[in-house]
């Protein structure tokens, strides 16, 4: 039974924050911003705005688009690195605020490459037949965990949401592989503490109480995991990458991407790129990548895509998957088989 994406939509809060206000509160520049990590401006949720709002209104975006893409969902899989709260988990509010309170709802945390870790997990539970139809939200309001003095973290980071919804498609369309991994060695690279004031590797009182990063570290391990994780990716499923469409990547740093398309082989021009306009959203940046270039016609139905995602953990997920470009037709078909059975 092939699965896949059958709906997908996105939300970015309307406040913008540019590189030019930026120099207004600290020592740098907007070239200086723009040549180390290719970011021009980054949207930033209100202060009372959380990532279950950026969520709810990914949801929305995604009914507007495909009116009855949830009916049926009995399942809600949340990948954040900003929860609302400990407890109930910002999939669970999501899923009271879009009319699936009732089904099973979970938050998964492996920072950046959540989304495409949650894409595995929807898949894992309706192969399983735990369920049937699950909703996949990415939703970050990172811009809340920054300290906004450190200037090589918060230039970096933007809010947003992304949300899809995993079920059966037809033969020859959906996933075809996925690739997981993490490695905790690397954690002091990237990390933001909760509970505990200290993790392995960072001791205890010298670590950024907010959000810590050794950029160069990060980048180092990002190009090499990007093009591993995808190259295991493709072999898995059988494809080559000159048989790649469209290289969807995390969307965190333009050096990184573009050292990675170098090294896979997959030009630029096969990239979908827009972290110009959003900075780096964590979880939402796959989805809300994605969304853009199936809305200026980039990404069409039965291309092969490459999903590549990095984060902390550090963790790395990648994905070989054929877009289904009927979204919003499963649900007819069902029914005509229905009618026919």
């Amino acid at each position: 039974m092939p699965i896949g994406i059958t709906a997908l939509g996105t939300y970015v809060p309307e406040r913008v924050l540019t590189n030019h206000d930026l120099e207004a509160m600290f020592e740098t520049s907007d070239e200086w911003i723009v040549s180390r990590t290719g970011i021009r401006e980054r949207h930033l949720a209100q202060p009372d705005e959380y990532a279950s709002d950026m969520g709810v209104r990914a949801v929305q975006d995604l009914v507007r688009r495909s009116p009855d893409a949830l009916s049926g969902v009995d399942m809600v899989v949340c990948a954040t690195s900003s929860p609302d709260a400990y407890f109930p988990s910002t999939a669970a509010l999501i899923a009271g605020q879009v009319g699936l309170a009732g089904a099973g709802a979970l938050d998964l945390s492996t920072a950046c490459s959540g989304f495409v870790y949650a894409l595995s997990v929807a898949q894992g539970l309706i192969m399983g037949g735990t369920a049937r139809k699950v909703l996949v939200v990415g939703a970050e309001t990172l811009s809340k965990l920054l300290d906004w003095t450190d200037r090589s973290t918060c230039i970096l980071f933007g809010d947003g949401g992304g949300a899809a919804v995993v079920e059966s498609v037809p033969d020859g369309y959906g996933f075809q592989s996925f690739v997981l991994g993490a490695d905790s060695a690397g954690g002091p690279s990237l990390y933001k503490f909760a509970i505990a004031d200290h993790i392995p590797g960072v001791p205890v009182g010298s670590g950024n109480p907010m959000l810590g990063m050794n950029g160069r570290e990060v980048f180092r391990f990002a190009v090499r995991v990007l093009v591993d994780s995808g190259q295991q990716a493709l072999d898995k499923a059988g494809v080559r990458g000159s048989d790649v469409a469209w290289m969807v990547p995390h969307q965190a740093n333009i050096r990184i991407i573009e050292s990675a398309c170098e090294r896979f082989g997959i030009p630029k021009e096969r990239t979908v790129v827009n972290l110009e306009r959003y900075g780096n959203t964590s979880t939402a940046s796959v989805p809300i990548a994605l969304r853009e270039a199936l809305d200026d016609g980039r990404i069409q139905d039965g291309d092969q895509l490459l999903l590549v995602a990095f984060g902390g953990g550090l963790s790395w997920a990648a994905s070989a998957m054929k877009w289904y470009g009927g979204a919003g037709q499963v649900a007819q078909q069902r029914e005509a088989q229905a009618v026919t059975s």
